[in-house]
Order: C-alpha cells, then structure tokens, then sequence
C-alpha cells in the first residue's frame, strides 16, 4: 500500500507540480505558443494509454504493467529534466503520459484486488486524497525548486521516489495469474489511440489555438469520428476486445461513467477559472489565489475517506448524491458572485467543492472496480479514468470558449473613457506587470467585463452540477456487488 500511495503521488504531482515553472521554461526555450501543449501532451497520451494499459492488465496481470508504467513515467521525468527545446520537452512529456496511463488505472485495480469491500471503499478513499494532497504541494515544492536550483529539478525530484517504489511493489506485490492463451487486440488499440488522440486535439485546438470551422480542427474530428467507429465495430466482433463493451451493460458502471463525465469537467473547470476570479476580478496576486484554493485539498481528502466508507452504509446512490449537491451548491454562489463578495467565502466554498469531489470520484473509482470480477477489474477501472480524462479535456475547451466568446461581446459593448476596450486589454489586466500601465477607469472596466464573463461561466457549471445530480439518482441504492464474465454481467444488468 506503501508503495501505491508514493507512486499515485509522484504522478498526480506531475500535473501540478510544472505550474510554477512555466515562467522560466519560457524564458529558456521562448516558444510561448506552445507552452500549453506541455499540459495537453501528457494528457492525450495519458487518456489514450489508459484503457490499453486496463486490458492488458486483465490478460498478464497488474504488476509487469504497474512496472512498465512506472519506468516509463521515470524515463520520461528523466529526458524533460535534459531537454533542449520546447518541442523535445512536449515529446517527453507525451512519453510521461503513456507511463501515468499505466500507473494510475493499474493502481486503482490493485487495491481491488487485495483488498475486500468493506476495506476496499477506506483505502481507495486514502488513494483519492494524494490528489487532493498533490495540488496543495505540487505548486510550492515547483516553486522551491524554480526558485532554489533550476526547472528541471522538478522533473528529477521524483526519480529516487519512483525507484523506491518499483522496489517495494516487486518485493511485495504477490499475485498468482491465471494463465491462459489470449489474443491481443492490436487493430482495437489503434484504431482507439488514433481516434481518442484526434478527438482531444481537436478539443485543444479549437477556439483556442484555431477557429471551430478550420480545416485543422474539422479534420480532427472528422478523423475521430472515423476511427471511433471502426473501433467499435472491431470490438464487437474482438475475441479479447481491448475495452469490453458490454461493461456497458453493467448499469451501475454506465451510469456512474455518464456522471464521471459531467464531475470531471467541473473539476478542471472551477481549478481553472476560480483562481482567474481571485486574480482577475478581486485584483489579488497568485499567491492568494493559491490559498483560495488550498481547502478544497483539505475538503477532498475528508471526502474521500468520509464518502469512501459511506457507500457501504448508505449505498452508492446517497453517496454520490451528497457528493453533487455540494458541487452544486458551491456553483450556484459562485454564479450570484460579485466583487464585493467577501474572500471568506471563497475559502468556505473551494472546502465545500473538495468534500463533493472527494465524495464522487471516490464513489465511481468503487463502483468501477467492484462491479465486476477480476478479468474485467482492469478494463472497467481503466474506463473510468479514461471517462474523467476525456470530460476534463471536453470541459477544459467548452468553458474556454464559451469564456472567450463573453469577454468579446461585452468588451464590444464596454468602454473606458473615450476607446473601446479589447481582449488584449483582459491579458494585460491579469499580467503583474502590464496592469500598471493601465488608467483606474480601465482597470474598473476590464473587471466588470471579467466578473460578467465569470458569473456566465458559473451557470453554465450550474447547469452542468445538476445534470450530474439527476444521473446519480438513477444509480442503485446499494453497495457494488463484484461479478465476473458475461453471465455475471448479464445478471445484474436483469437485477437492475
């Protein structure tokens, strides 16, 4: 357990840790254009790898996958920590997110494994607090290190970590494999790889770096939509199918998978833009905004535990439930927020937001791996972390443009003084060095254009809450009971 919780660690970290540090990987490398595709990097290789990863998993068993993974995800530490361009960074960054794409499901699974029900909800309630834990210290452990030595520390540090981990999880990770003679299914994973990896491009590419209609972006999708279909045309017919769909048919995991969908956007979502409130329309620094956000760590790591040892009691429905009603609660303040409303209230809000988060996820996490038995525990664990994968990638590009669209219309519509004001205006707001330069009535209006923007942006989130609220009332009301095959599948799915 030891040894999952480091590793879990060491690649939740990974995601927040680099915050710090973009300042001066760009003024290293320059290439300011294609600083997001530090972040997008990992996550499309991450969301890619993770099903394939979950199947093989069932096929040879989760410790060589669990140590595949773990050496990739040091290898590539290792080559960000040498890189010499922006464009080789990306590259082993991608390289990282294929090893956290083994790591993490992989993780999930083995806790199903060794551990029973009534313990399993504890402890994947402790595995679901490192993240919390990891977005409080990734940023200040990135901060001493771009401060103190240099940015490429903070890709090294994780390396003796990493290696300490392998060595206890091959020391004491006992599993006995069933060994049977299985066919791989090369054509489903890559026509999954391709299509998943098309499909978040073009998420990341459009309204952002190119128009929805360019040609760029149509061709993303038109490419993701081809493939997908191929892939599920060649699962049906696969003999070992890389991602089974008849875990669909299991109710509970299709249910909790649609919902995964809708917490998970809302997670990147109010990550993102409640420090850009703090900064933006409060005129704070970052180092507040920062603290803003610190209790929903505090808040997820409570939930985990709390609502991890609930689903026992209380069912899977009443679980996740109480998990979204605090989700929809915090969207509802923040979208009837204003400039004047006091700071204490954000500091209770991001609590309340981390005990929902903490209560959910860690509910889906549950029912994904106790659904089924243990030839399909990787592959439905996998699932549901590709799931929370794809509706951050889909929320991270919806919420921005639909932010960029309001801040145009109402800069269109504002003025300070005798000019109009541009969205060129809002970067300058939000940079510590440029706002000076601008007049008071500027200032003034650039944040009413911002908490305008904002506060549209927090209905939408509202929307988005209850919609996950109204799907966790169709789960059922009990704690998930493992199955295994086809027939055990076809079982519940006639229970439900």
């Amino acid at each position: 357990m030891a040894g999952l919780l480091l590793s879990t660690f060491l690649a939740a970290i990974e995601g927040t840790v680099i915050g710090p540090a973009n300042p001066a990987i760009v003024s290293e490398f320059g290439s300011v254009q294609l600083m997001s595709w530090v972040f997008t990097a990992y996550l499309l290789t991450m969301a890619a790898s993770t099903p394939i990863f979950g199947k093989i998993s069932d096929l040879y068993g989760r410790k060589p996958v669990f140590l595949i993974g773990s050496i990739l995800f040091l290898l590539g530490s290792v080559l960000c920590g040498f890189a010499q361009s922006m464009e080789q960074l990306i590259l082993f960054r991608a390289l990282q997110g294929i090893g956290a794409g083994g790591l993490i499901p992989v993780t999930y699974t083995i806790i199903g494994d060794i551990y029973k029900i009534e313990e399993r909800a504890k402890v994947q309630g402790l595995l679901s607090s490192v993240w919390g834990i990891s977005s409080l210290l990734g940023p200040l452990i990135g901060g001493y290190f771009v401060d103190s030595l240099s940015w490429r520390w903070i890709f090294g540090f994780n390396v003796p970590f990493g290696l300490l981990s392998i060595v206890v999880i091959i020391k004491y990770l006992h599993e006995n494999i069933e060994r049977r003679r299985v066919k791989i299914d090369f054509a489903g994973a890559f026509t999954l790889v391709i299509g998943v990896m098309a499909l978040l491009i073009g998420l990341a590419l459009g309204g952002q770096h190119a128009s929805w209609n360019s040609p760029i972006v149509i061709s993303m999708f038109a490419a993701a939509v081809i493939f997908i279909a191929l892939f599920l045309f060649i699962e049906q017919r696969a003999e070992e199918p890389m991602v089974p769909l008849r875990l669909f048919r299991v109710w509970d995991i299709a249910v909790s998978g649609a919902a995964a969908l809708f917490v998970s956007s809302l997670l990147i979502g109010l990550s993102s833009y409640l420090p850009l409130w703090v900064q933006g329309v409060l005129g704070e620094n970052a180092t507040m905004s920062g603290l803003v956000m610190a209790p929903m760590s505090i808040g997820w790591m409570i939930g985990s535990m709390w609502g991890g040892s609930r689903i026992v009691t209380a069912g899977s429905r009443y679980t996740a439930a109480i998990g979204l009603s605090a989700i929809l609660l915090g969207t509802i303040v923040m979208a009837i927020a204003s400039h004047s409303t006091p700071q204490i209230v954000l500091f209770v809000l991001t609590f309340i937001y981390g005990i929902g988060f903490g209560f959910s996820i860690t509910v889906f996490t549950i029912i994904a791996q106790s659904s089924v038995g243990y030839h399909l525990r990787g592959a439905s664990t996998a699932l549901n972390t590709f799931l929370r994968s794809l509706g951050q990638t889909i929320g991270a590009a919806v919420f921005g443009t639909w932010l960029n669209v309001r801040i145009n219309q109402l800069t269109a519509s504002e003025s300070a003084g005798t000019r109009r004001l541009t969205m060129d205006d809002i970067n300058h707001l939000l940079s510590a060095e440029s706002n000076k330069g601008l007049s008071a009535d500027t200032v003034k209006a650039l944040r009413q254009v911002l908490e305008g923007s904002l506060n549209s942006l927090f209905i939408l989130m509202v929307g988005i809450a209850l919609a996950g609220l109204i799907s966790v009332w169709f789960l059922r009301n009990q704690a998930p009971s493992p199955v295994d095959g086809a027939e055990g599948i076809t079982q519940q799915t006639e229970r439900a």
